[in-house]
């Protein structure tokens, strides 16, 4: 039984005894976002480089929201960093100035049906490859945080990407400002989920709500805290109303926007 214990806390915590989240916060902060990567690009003759990121991963609840961000080389904006690093305000400040003086911006959303379906990972790299095919005018050459895109562009995947690239941080807040407005707006509809504060995340407020009153329609269904909790999932008025109308012919079923 000690034995067991054991190493269910040491898989959580590392030999200082902090816990892994803990631990790759610190990490993160000592990491410096510059532009490294992408004058290595522009001195390659690239002249758009676009930072790639997604936000929402972790959440249950609500889509993953993914950014694609060409920074304008004559316009330094200060202060880009991972956006878990940010308080709210400062992330408010910095999206409208990337949004202001970027070359180019995007951002796309895959939706929880869609996550259930191919799976959030699945669903992270749909969405960042949208984000990519929305900008205009198109990049040239894409850096991306951890992981690799279904796209023939040049492309170089960075591990805390997002932590030591300016146009991947960029991307990072973007995304991460747009998501949380997203979920903002369904918290006057699901209120007891807390959805302002804890943004659909797995908080201890939110694990509550989920074994009292079930999952919404916009959960996660294939997330373990969502399909586990012992009440059925809720369902909304409207939702009935557009599925006898489906049914009846007369119009065709609403739903959430889904990239694939």
């Amino acid at each position: 039984m000690s034995n067991s214990r054991s190493k269910s806390v040491s898989s959580s915590r590392t030999a200082k005894g902090i816990s892994a989240s803990a631990a790759k916060l610190r990490l993160l902060k000592k990491l410096r976002c510059t532009l490294k990567f992408e004058k290595l690009a522009w001195a390659a003759g690239v002249e758009r480089v676009a930072g790639v990121d997604e936000v929402g991963r972790g959440s249950l609840f609500g889509p993953v929201v993914a950014a694609a961000v060409i920074l304008d080389p004559a316009y330094r904006i200060r202060g880009l960093r991972d956006s878990k690093l940010l308080p709210a305000e400062r992330r408010e400040e910095l999206a409208l100035l990337i949004r202001e003086h970027s070359i180019a911006w995007a951002i796309a959303a895959v939706d929880s049906a869609r996550i259930d379906q191919i799976n959030i990972y699945q669903a992270s790299r749909l969405a960042m490859l949208h984000a990519v095919r929305l900008l205009a005018p198109a990049a040239g050459h894409l850096l991306v945080d951890a992981v690799r895109l279904d796209c023939e562009l040049p492309q170089q995947p960075i591990i805390h990407g997002d932590a030591l690239s300016a146009s991947i941080a960029a991307a990072s807040i973007v995304a991460k400002v747009e998501r949380d407005r997203m979920i903002s707006a369904w918290d006057p509809v699901f209120p007891m989920y807390g959805l302002a504060s804890n943004k659909g995340y797995c908080t201890a407020r939110h694990l509550a709500a989920l074994l009292e009153h079930g999952p919404s329609p916009l959960h996660r269904q294939s997330f373990a805290p969502v399909w586990s909790a012992p009440v059925p999932q809720e369902v909304l008025s409207f939702m009935l109303e557009e599925t006898a109308e489906a049914v009846s012919g007369e119009d065709e079923p609403a739903a959430l926007v889904s990239l694939a």
